[in-house]
């Protein structure tokens, strides 16, 4: 077994699974606020403060699933060193300050993911994978968007059916208004899904130092610091990604806001329910596309949508490859 983690330096590595909580809130900011800031409802400023609160409180309305996936699901929990969750947490630092300098949207969730199976097979080869779970968060890759795509559509026309005989500027106005729930019900998603992923990775980091025995359970404190590290990130936020997300894709009315976001929230709900670490960003995407395609085909920036596909692609590969170099790195010292 390896030595126990000096007391100073295992709150260095929690500080710097905080850091990657705040660059996930930062870096998916967008997620959040893109629809509701593209449609003009509520000023950037006042967005990310909106969003931010959601993020926070997400915690008293899910379990935490998605917490256990990442703590148990992806590589054997017994395998599992500061150095794994070092070389982990740099690999998705890494590819998400990368992403975020260039606007794209790629997903936070699955370059930790990435850096985890790195990390792992660097530490003891294929072994080391929870094929059950890391098979059942690839799966999610395609069927996050997908989902968001058909509930978007789905809603569009329903909405667009009830509504039928009401003016262009009635249903502005009512949409302006719906779009707030909407918003919170995204943010609470992206905040429940998201915060998730960092507490579990805390959570297995004190296990495996023994600050914890037993069956899987996260600390109190580890939620709240988590939650509120994406919180503080979102406040933040990530223009360069809004700007991409909220405007570039596709070009979004309050109705079609609305509508993106619920169905991205009921993706999300679902798949946090289910203990599935889905990409909030893929998820929001593909309801934005399926927004915008209802209208017609053309409305959609296709070739932009296939270059964010292609950072989904490449996201979960790139993140472990640093997690293996990172690892490698630390094993020569």
């Amino acid at each position: 077994m390896e030595a126990t983690l000096a007391f100073p330096l295992l709150a260095a590595l929690v500080a710097v699974a905080l850091f990657f909580d705040f660059l996930n809130g930062l870096h998916d900011a967008a997620n959040s606020i893109a629809t509701i800031v593209s449609t003009r409802v509520l000023r950037p400023q006042y967005a990310v403060f909106w969003a931010a609160f959601f993020n926070f409180i997400a915690f008293l309305f899910f379990g935490l699933h998605v917490a256990e996936t990442l703590g148990t699901g992806i590589i054997d929990p017994a395998i599992v060193t500061p150095q794994v969750i070092f070389a982990a947490l740099v690999g998705a630092i890494v590819w998400n300050i990368v992403t975020w300098v260039f606007g794209i949207p790629s997903s936070s969730s699955h370059a930790l993911v990435g850096g985890l199976v790195g990390a792992g097979l660097m530490k003891t080869g294929f072994s080391s994978i929870v094929w059950s779970g890391l098979l059942k968060t690839a799966g999610a890759i395609v069927m996050s968007p997908a989902i968001g795509f058909f509930l978007a559509l789905l809603l569009i026309l329903i909405v667009s059916w009830i509504f039928v005989r009401q003016t262009p500027f009635a249903v502005d106005r009512t949409f302006r208004v719906f779009q707030f729930v909407s918003a919170s019900l995204y943010s609470l998603g992206h905040g429940g899904n998201d915060a998730q992923k960092t507490m579990g990775i805390i959570a297995v980091l004190l296990y495996s130092q023994g600050y914890l025995t037993g069956g899987f359970q996260v600390p109190l404190w580890v939620v709240l610091s988590c939650q509120g590290a994406m919180a503080l990130g979102t406040l933040c936020g990530g223009w360069r990604i809004v700007h991409t997300m909220g405007s570039k894709i596709t070009r979004l009315n309050p109705m079609q806001g609305f509508c993106a976001e619920t169905g991205g929230a009921l993706t999300l709900f679902g798949a946090t329910w289910l203990g599935i670490p889905v990409s909030t960003t893929h998820t929001i995407t593909g309801a934005i596309i399926g927004v915008g395609a209802s209208r017609r085909l053309s409305a959609v920036r296709w070739g932009l949508a296939g270059n964010i596909v292609i950072a989904w692609i490449v996201t979960l590969p790139a993140a472990a490859t640093i997690s293996a170099l990172c690892y490698w790195l630390s094993d020569l010292f």
